[in-house]
C-alpha cells in the first residue's frame, strides 16, 4: 500500500518538476506557493503543526497560527519549484540572489584549514546554505536524510550531488563513520539540528524536551572544533539574505549535553526570528 501511495506520490511530482522546468523560475514560485498553501494541509497533520507552534509561542492565537502555517506552505510550494533550477543558482554569481553577512568568517575558516562544523535548521531556502559555503571554496561535507519516498529519493540525491554540495552523507551509523573519517581528512561538515533523531538524547527547545542530535557535540568533545552557526531568510521571491555567525568554542568541561542544550537555544532564536520560514510540520517533539 506504502508503495502505491509513494509512486503516485513520485508521479505527481515529477510532472510538477517538469511543469516547473517549461514556465520558468519565477512562474513556479507563484504557482508553487499557492499549490502548497492548498494542497499542502492534505499531506501533513495539521494538528502536529499548530502542536509545535504552541510550544514555541505561549498561547497563540488562531489568526497568528494561520498566519505562520499559510507562511510555511507558501515557502515550502517555493523551495520545490527551485529544486529544478538549482543548476541555475549555482552557475550564477551569489550576489545575484544572496546578501551575504558573515563572509569574512568563511575566509578565515578557509585559510586556517581546520574544519568546523556548520549548524542550521530547515529556513527557507536551506539548501542554498550548503551550496554557498562550498563555492566560496570550503571543502564539505553535507549530512542528510533520505526521502520516506524511496521514488523519489534518487532525484533529489542527483540535484544534491550535482548543485548543491558534491559530498553527501547519509544520516546513520554507517554515516557517522564516513563523517568521522571526512572530517579527520580536513572536512568541514554541515547539518540540520532541527529533525527529530532516533539516535539521540533530549534535550530542551522551547521549554519542551525534544530528540535531539549529539553529533556536533560529539566532534566538539573528540577534537575540540568550533562550531559556526549558519541561517538563511528569504527577504523576497528573488532574494535571500544569508548570515554565517561568529564560530562558537566550548571548554573542556561542556558535556554533550550542555553543548546540545546551547545548540537548541541558538536554534530557538533562529526560529523565533522569522516563524514563517521554519518547516513546523517535523513531528518535532514525539
Amino acid at each position: 500500500m506504502k508503495s502505491i501511495k509513494y509512486f503516485f506520490q513520485f508521479l505527481l511530482i515529477s510532472c510538477l518538476l517538469i511543469f516547473f522546468k517549461i514556465i520558468g523560475l519565477k512562474f513556479s514560485r507563484i504557482v508553487a506557493s499557492k499549490l502548497l498553501s492548498t494542497i499542502g494541509p492534505f499531506f501533513r497533520s495539521e494538528k502536529i503543526i499548530e502542536k509545535n507552534i504552541s510550544y514555541a509561542f505561549h498561547e497563540p492565537d488562531k489568526d497568528f497560527k494561520n498566519n505562520i502555517i499559510n507562511s510555511m506552505w507558501k515557502s515550502y510550494g517555493k523551495i520545490l519549484a527551485e529544486y529544478v533550477f538549482m543548476k541555475y543558482f549555482r552557475k550564477i554569481e551569489s550576489k545575484k540572489f544572496l546578501e551575504i553577512k558573515g563572509q569574512e568568517i568563511l575566509e578565515k575558516i578557509k585559510l586556517s584549514k581546520k574544519p568546523v562544523i556548520f549548524v542550521s535548521g530547515h529556513f527557507d531556502n536551506f539548501e542554498l546554505m550548503a551550496m554557498h559555503i562550498e563555492r566560496s571554496g570550503i571543502d564539505l561535507a553535507a549530512i542528510y536524510r533520505p526521502l520516506n519516498n524511496y521514488f523519489l529519493n534518487p532525484i533529489m540525491e542527483n540535484i544534491r550531488e550535482n548543485y548543491i554540495c558534491r559530498k553527501q552523507i547519509k544520516k546513520g551509523i554507517s554515516g557517522t563513520k564516513e563523517i568521522l573519517k571526512h572530517f579527520k581528512l580536513g572536512t568541514s561538515i554541515a547539518l540540520m539540528i532541527d529533525q527529530r533523531v532516533s539516535q539521540g538524547i533530549r534535550s530542551f527547545l522551547f521549554k519542551n524536551e525534544a530528540l535531539t542530535t549529539t553529533i556536533p557535540a560529539q566532534f566538539v568533545k573528540k577534537f575540540n572544533c568550533k562550531v559556526v552557526p549558519i541561517y538563511i531568510e528569504r527577504k523576497s521571491n528573488e532574494r535571500f539574505m544569508l548570515e554565517i555567525m561568529q564560530p562558537i568554542s566550548f571548554d573542556n568541561d561542556k558535556t554533550i549535553e550542555n553543548i546540545t542544550l546551547k545548540l537548541n537555544e541558538l536554534l530557538e532564536m533562529m526560529i523565533v526570528r522569522n516563524p514563517h520560514q521554519w518547516i513546523w510540520s517535523h513531528n518535532r517533539w514525539k
